[in-house]
């Protein structure tokens, strides 16, 4: 019966209003469903009498905890996070951008007699928000398998399109780049170009075949390539037939084949994800598949393979 749980918390007036809810819109929360009443719906900070409007933000976990004995050293409101030392240096950048003294709002980090660590930062008056995380990464979770990012002795096929070779090149480049930081040896890097996207899923499942017949030592293909809407009338039936043959042919051989294919809208879009602006998506796609080699023997050597 239960859906969730909800903290309600009051301001002072419309500008501590805005500065809490930038601070948690800044810090990435999830925004909830906000509401306004007559009088508040235009965003404005002034409220006419009766009026009233509410800033949601959601969490994945919400839990109402009761202390019997020494209570944490934490506020009234306590937010989990996976990396306490990055939030604590966002939040001081907040507060430095709005004009708060860092040094008097955010207290230091520490650890605390449950083993762990937090801070605390006071936004308003009367408005403490502390941040925490394990001594433990691990705790309350379970262990996971998970593959290494060492290339070392693996071999890998890079199969490229010319296509759209201004993007394409870049890609390639950064795929290598990411193997032989990862210690793969340059002979055991193999490049195959092909003409365009479309003929991708041949030459990868041409490998993959061979390679579980132990005809080609290989160990993982990176496919590379860009589709663009602006020049392709046929983009959704391609990009379509591509991602179906790259995932058919991993599946059916069993060999990983990682992902690097891009589907932009336009040319800038592409430049952006192969290095300018949003990584090099050639770079990821690679450091996937090094993962992925390293995750498969794991379960390999695990299920006695």
């Amino acid at each position: 019966m239960i859906k969730g749980i909800s903290f309600i918390r009051p301001t002072a007036n419309g500008n501590s209003y805005e500065r809490l809810a930038g601070f948690f819109a800044a810090l990435g929360f999830e925004p909830g469903r906000g509401w306004a009443d007559a009088g508040g719906g235009d965003g404005s900070s002034a409220q006419t009498a009766g009026s009233s409007r509410g800033a949601s933000f959601v969490a994945p976990l919400g839990n109402l905890e009761f202390v019997d004995g020494e209570l944490p050293q934490l506020a009234p409101v306590a937010i989990e996070v996976a990396s306490l030392d990055a939030v604590h240096q966002a939040v001081t950048r907040w507060a430095g951008a709005e004009g708060l003294d860092p040094g008097a709002a955010i207290s230091d980090i520490t650890g605390t007699h449950w083993k762990s660590r937090c801070f605390t930062i006071e936004i308003e008056p009367g408005q403490a928000f502390s941040f925490w995380a394990w001594d433990d990464p691990m705790k309350g979770k379970p262990a996971a398998l998970e593959g290494d990012l060492s290339a070392a002795g693996m071999r890998f096929a890079i199969v490229v399109a010319r296509w759209n070779a201004v993007i394409t090149d870049r890609l390639l480049e950064g795929a290598i780049d990411a193997l032989v930081r990862s210690g793969a040896a340059r002979h055991d890097i193999m490049t195959v170009r092909v003409p365009g996207a479309w003929e991708i899923p041949q030459a990868a499942r041409t490998l993959a075949n061979e390679a579980a017949r132990g005809t080609v030592q290989l160990d993982a293909i990176v496919t590379l390539g860009c589709l663009l809407r602006g020049e392709t009338a046929h983009y959704e039936a391609i990009y379509n037939e591509v991602s179906r043959g790259i995932g058919q042919s991993q599946q059916e051989t069993g060999i990983p084949h990682s992902f690097g294919v891009l589907t932009c809208e336009t040319l800038e879009q592409a430049l952006h994800r192969a290095g300018i602006k949003a990584g090099n998506k050639g770079f990821e796609a690679a450091t996937a598949a090094i993962e992925m080699v390293s995750l498969r023997r794991k379960l390999l050597a695990g299920a006695g393979a």
